[in-house]
């Protein structure tokens, strides 16, 4: 059990949460008997808490320079005042005069007021002001964009200061007025909150300062890496909400409602210990995030669902290859749902149910290792299919960053440098997922089908295929006259445009080939030597992929592989 968790168990919650007038602290102390389970009794929880009164201010994320959804979708403007039923004037500058209304907050017993805006096409810069009885609060520098969020654990916090270039990253950033960061603060919270209560980085615009942050603070490296590729091929402002913390698993960015579509609450799920991961890493970097169920969810997610959002980006998963490794394939898909139909529902509709999400499967780690953890982390990122976007993660696109090892990262094998090349395959499939603009590749290669040979299995693909290397595939072998399978390396014959031979005949006389995989080590290859790329762009390497066939041992026999159907890991 966490710090955090004890504490709200026990009976005092310290809560600091923010306005964009200044910092103001709350104390509140409630006794629970009882675990929380589900989302619906953790706002039940909270409603009972003393009715607190907030004077006139926007919501938290809500600041000068920052960037809010453009058209087609609407954005939202929220916040909060004492005076319950009071109308509040909203003037847009250059688009006119709104109202809404305070009302009572159902759930944490103040007022606060909502406002859905226009659709808006032009880029800004636009002036909000709001008028209360209390007082005229403005906000100035507001552009309309594409908002994105930025989340998971230490790969994404991994800031822009600690990268590869990063000199020459910093030194460039000025030139992208039009990106805007904004850094949510670590504070986790034992049940949802309808704001931050922590913030690192007030919305900024993109510079030397603000993409520069301290080490593991601001600004992510591969939040900012994407959102200046989006706005160089798009053209127009990008909102970038990076949240993160590292060394946290799925489950705590999880509401309590996707962890029990898994099978999953704070009974069932036991953290494990992560101490290895942080190898080599300075102990006062903030790696050793809290693992208990959804507190992040709480805390530095379920805040946002308000603002309307256009996508999301992730990079996690080194935490869960060794808590509920094999039920990451139905934790991580069941996330992105649930986060999808959230955003969608607080916005009124306006962020899309199926938004564009986009993450990195897992880079290499430690050079030698033979762990499953990784490999098998990797595969169920997919849902277990190998690829998206697939029928079980539709309008997903990833980044395949298995053969991108920093061995000698300063923060450790786990936290590679280098992230401009993680991003740049991402930026390749999201381009054509989240905002249709098709290039000819997106993907690196997979097999079609296999077929057998007198002492060989080929490989057939549809498309063209770079080969940076030779090894990397293995056979799962069956043992003669028992129920014992096991893996073993098989070398290639020949490498052709489309095609791969491999040797079949390793597993031994009397035994029988009944499956393949390809890059199934924690560390496949040294940078950029894995075997397979696509031709036609080598940016792109093929994932890895594990598929289960008994051969029948009849040269000629073709096997074709379907790859609309998950293939759950069993040896």
């Amino acid at each position: 059990m966490s710090f955090f968790k004890s504490l709200f168990v026990f009976g005092v919650v310290v809560v600091t949460c923010w306005s964009v007038s200044g910092q103001y602290v709350v104390e509140m102390s409630k006794d629970l008997e009882e675990n929380i389970m589900t989302s619906k009794e953790q706002q039940r929880a909270a409603s009972t808490l003393p009715g607190l009164t907030k004077p006139f201010a926007f919501a938290s994320y809500y600041s000068s320079h920052m960037v809010l959804q453009k058209a087609p979708k609407r954005a939202t403007i929220w916040g909060y005042a004492a005076n319950i039923g009071e109308e509040i004037i909203i003037k847009v500058s250059e688009r006119g005069t709104y109202t809404t209304k305070v009302y009572l907050d159902p759930l944490y017993n103040y007022g606060v007021w909502k406002l859905k805006l226009p659709a808006e096409s032009s880029a800004g810069p636009f002036t909000i002001t709001a008028i209360s009885s209390e007082k005229t609060i403005t906000l100035t520098d507001v552009m309309f964009g594409d908002v994105w969020v930025c989340s998971g654990q230490s790969n994404m916090q991994f800031t822009m200061i600690q990268g590869f270039n990063a000199s020459e990253e910093l030194a460039d950033a000025s030139n992208y007025p039009n990106i805007r960061l904004f850094t949510v603060g670590d504070v986790p919270a034992s049940f949802p909150i309808p704001d931050l209560h922590g913030i690192w980085e007030q919305w900024a615009v993109a510079g030397k300062s603000s993409v520069g942050g301290k080490p593991w603070r601001y600004f992510s490296a591969v939040c900012w890496l994407f959102g200046k590729t989006l706005n160089k091929k798009l053209g127009y402002p990008i909102g970038l909400i990076d949240t993160t913390w590292g060394g946290t698993p799925v489950e705590a960015w999880s509401s309590t409602d996707a962890l029990a579509k898994c099978g999953l609450d704070e009974q069932t799920y036991e953290a494990k210990d992560l101490d290895w991961l942080n190898m080599e890493v300075d102990p006062e970097n903030p790696l050793n995030g809290p693992d208990a169920v959804s507190n992040l969810w709480n805390g530095m997610v379920f805040p946002l669902l308000n603002m309307t959002i256009y996508g999301a980006i992730w990079y996690q998963g080194e935490a869960n290859m060794v808590t509920n490794v094999h039920k990451y394939n139905c934790t991580f898909p069941a996330m992105i749902d649930d986060w999808r139909q959230k955003f969608h529902n607080a916005s009124d509709g306006e962020t899309d149910s199926l938004f564009p999400f986009g993450f990195v499967q897992l880079a290499a780690n430690r050079p030698d290792s033979a762990d499953p953890g990784f490999p098998e982390i990797r595969w169920h990122q997919t849902a277990d299919y190998g690829f998206v976007p697939n029928p079980r993660m539709k309008n997903v696109f990833m980044s395949v960053a298995m053969d991108l090892p920093d061995f000698a990262s300063p923060y450790g094998s786990i936290h590679p440098r280098d992230k401009q090349d993680v991003v740049a395959r991402l930026a390749v499939s999201g381009m054509s997922i989240a905002y249709n603009q098709q290039e000819e590749v997106t993907q690196g290669p997979l097999p079609a089908h296999v077929q057998e040979g007198t002492t060989n299995l080929t490989l057939v693909y549809t498309e063209k295929i770079k080969y940076n290397n030779l090894v990397g595939f293995e056979f799962l072998c069956s043992v003669e006259n028992s129920s014992k399978t096991f893996w073993t390396p098989t070398p290639i014959l020949s490498a052709l445009p489309t095609s791969i031979t491999l040797y079949s005949l390793v597993c031994g006389e009397g035994q029988t080939v009944l499956g393949l995989r390809y890059s199934w080590r924690e560390s496949p290859c040294a940078f950029k030597t894995c075997t397979v790329y696509s031709a036609d762009n080598p940016l792109l390497p093929g994932p890895p992929f594990l598929v289960y066939r008994k051969m029948t041992g009849i040269a000629g026999t073709v096997h074709t592989i379907d790859w609309n159907t998950p293939t759950a890991i069993h040896n």
